[in-house]
């Protein structure tokens, strides 16, 4: 599609389109006059035949008449040769239709020389070599290149044999005005033509970019309706039974309270919602290209470790067998460091893992990293599932696609491989599949890698994760949202950490003036006094008060994060929030005073 720079130009890239569009046009507008140019050619054929019957030199006319033979056949192979694909070449096309040209301009050389032996028919005869050169001019009008080159060159031979003679010289003079005049006819022409070819090149231009928006606005029609189509089923799905189990939980209808497995599956219920939403809205702003990637150094072992971790539970709770195998150089961290995202690494694994424990009935799942080659990581995970047809495995990777054969009963949105792919291609990594029925599937993700670089360290106990080495803080929440400010409470005193909570930035500076916070937590939206504006009064003050550590906790992208960046805090977090998102920024926070830790909620 034409881009336009900001000063209403076209881009230099485009601009070289346009023309090369423009010389296109205008070669096959050329073309198409070549059938009348030969028909002209044709009648004015019979009148150099009668003029030339009153030479001496019937042998000269005889080669003449030869010349123009030549041509028209020449003319016909040339006329045949651009209906072929090798005709397509503009830079050939361009020398073939000028070489053609030069033929016809010969030709007329041809007669020119002819005539200047012809005795009593010389000046009838040089005429019509001038009329025959003023036709090339027309002909080869479209183009400019072959207008300068072929014009010049027929009118050549006929100027040169009339001024040879002293007594041709007054119709030299009338030939000479002749020859001037059509050629700056011709040179009208052509522009009027280049002006027409630049309009139908813009239009398109136009009609190729309304077509691809047109094209855009349905693959986007379509994809909302997929997802609406799956969050609708995802969300009614989940949110019912986790509400059945909290009506239990609340003494509604006289029921029992909720056993232990029933809470435990309303957990699960709301954890895959969560992941179904997150993997959709990456997804969603992955095709929009504001998905950011931090690509850089990392120890690719430890963030297997710490999927494994997580899985392995699953894995359990299914009766599944799950091993995990990684290379003893790349486990003791003396081999080098991966190049890549590690937390969009960690997703992509994540879903791999997670979709090889949906599909295994019976089995086991296998995660491998190994190196391959100098420059080259391959992290592997096999299952022994059912596995897949290669249509079956093109179509897995489509969004929202879900193989009926068998993923019926199986929870998810379709997304995962998808996603993954698009993670992978935004990183430079690639993602690669094989699978067999009835054998299983191995999925692959290869990440570029570099032996002479340190790993770098990457914590996943979240018991690791403490400000101030591991001492017990006095936290302070700022939210008005009683669930989110739960939630929080929730996560900081499963870190062991003591809270306090305010419900909006006005509470929350009076708290923190009154009473000693080791760190403060703001949400970005509060009444009365927003984070942004309970950041900077927190920095304005005096002593340890302005020097508190402050963490923002928003629900939008980077330019609220930045935001909250020039207010005066030392980190951000997204929500929705776990664990390991809060721990991971609680580390930060303290290792790293005034750095922007994005995309820990990932």
């Amino acid at each position: 599609m034409t881009t336009v720079e900001m000063n209403g130009e076209l881009s230099p890239v485009d601009l070289q389109r346009r023309s090369r569009r423009i010389l296109e046009l205008s070669l096959d507008a050329q073309v198409a006059l070549l059938p009348q140019a030969l028909a002209v050619f044709a009648v004015v054929l019979p009148i150099f035949v009668w003029a030339g019957s009153f030479a001496r030199d019937s042998a000269f006319m005889a080669a003449s008449f030869a010349v123009f033979a030549i041509n028209w056949p020449v003319f016909y192979i040339v006329l045949n040769w651009l209906q072929r694909p090798s005709g397509r070449d503009l830079a050939r096309r361009l020398r073939v239709q000028i070489g053609a040209g030069l033929l016809w301009a010969l030709a007329v050389a041809q007669i020119a020389a002819f005539a200047d032996g012809a005795g009593a028919a010389r000046e009838p005869i040089l005429m019509a070599a001038a009329g025959a050169a003023v036709i090339c001019l027309f002909f080869t009008a479209p183009s400019l290149p072959a207008l300068l080159i072929v014009g010049p060159t027929a009118m050549a031979g006929p100027l040169i044999a009339l001024f040879a003679s002293p007594a041709t010289r007054d119709t030299t003079g009338l030939v000479w005005g002749a020859f001037a005049l059509a050629f700056l006819l011709t040179l009208i022409l052509n522009q009027t033509l280049r002006r027409q070819f630049a309009l139908a090149a813009d239009r398109e231009t136009l009609t190729e970019a309304a077509e691809a928006a047109r094209s855009r606005s349905e693959k986007l029609a379509k994809s909302k309706t997929d997802l609406l189509s799956t969050l609708s089923h995802e969300i009614r799905v989940g949110l019912t039974g986790v509400t059945h189990v909290l009506a239990a939980a609340a003494g509604q209808n006289a029921r029992a309270a909720p056993s232990r497995e029933q809470l435990a599956a309303a957990l699960a219920a709301a954890e895959d919602l969560i992941m179904v939403l997150d993997a959709t809205l990456d997804s969603d702003r992955a095709e929009d290209g504001g998905l950011a990637i931090d690509s850089g150094h990392f120890d690719a072992a430890s963030v297997v470790r710490e999927v494994a971790a997580q899985a392995r539970q699953q894995a359990s709770r299914r009766g599944l067998g799950f091993t995990v195998f990684i290379e003893p150089e790349l486990e003791n961290g003396s081999a080098g460091a991966a190049i890549g995202d590690p937390l969009r690494v960690r997703q992509i694994l994540a879903n791999l893992v997670g979709n090889a424990l949906k599909y295994t009935l019976r089995g086991q799942v296998e995660v491998r990293l190994e190196r391959r080659g100098a420059s080259l990581l391959e992290l592997a995970v096999a299952d022994t599932g059912p596995g897949l047809t290669p249509d079956e495995l093109e179509a897995a990777f489509q969004p929202f696609h879900r193989i009926g054969r068998t993923g019926a009963g199986v929870p998810g949105a379709g997304l995962g491989l998808s996603l993954s792919r698009q993670l992978a291609n935004l990183m430079g990594a690639r993602i690669a599949a094989r699978s067999a029925i009835g054998v299983g599937s191995c999925f692959t993700l290869e990440l570029p890698f570099d032996p002479e670089a340190a790993p770098v360290a990457s914590r996943s106990d979240v018991h690791e994760f403490q400000l101030g080495g591991g001492r017990r803080l006095k936290v302070l929440i700022a939210e008005e949202d009683p669930l989110s400010a739960a939630l929080l409470r929730t996560i900081l005193e499963q870190l062991g950490h003591q809270v306090a909570h305010a419900k909006n930035g006005r509470r929350a500076l009076d708290l923190a003036g009154t009473m000693g916070f080791d760190l403060v937590m703001l949400a970005a939206r509060m009444p009365e006094m927003d984070g942004f504006e309970t950041a900077r009064a927190l920095r304005a003050g005096n002593g340890p008060l302005a020097a508190t550590p402050l963490v923002a906790v928003i629900d939008g992208e980077a330019d609220e994060a930045q935001a909250c960046l020039e207010a005066g805090v030392e980190a951000v977090i997204r929500k929705p929030l776990s664990v390991t998102a809060v721990a991971r920024t609680l580390a930060a926070v303290g290792d790293r005073r005034g750095a922007y830790v994005g995309r820990t909620a990932a």
